[in-house]
């Protein structure tokens, strides 16, 4: 996975084997950073890593 990579909303799903609405939630409460490009959500594959390493730390 690379920093650049953009993932779309089912990309993040899987790979934190979440709900889309959940997802969303993360992405609503900023939790998630997103951009949109035309109609399309996408997240940063950082963005994803650094919410699971916030969220690892959290827990410890």
């Amino acid at each position: 996975m690379h920093d650049d990579e953009l993932l779309t909303v089912p990309d993040v799903m899987a790979r934190l084997k979440l709900g889309r609405s959940t997802v969303y939630d993360l992405i609503r409460s900023r939790r998630l950073p997103s951009i949109t490009i035309g109609r399309c959500r996408r997240i940063p594959a950082r963005a994803v890593r650094e919410y699971i390493t916030s969220e690892m730390e959290a827990a410890a």
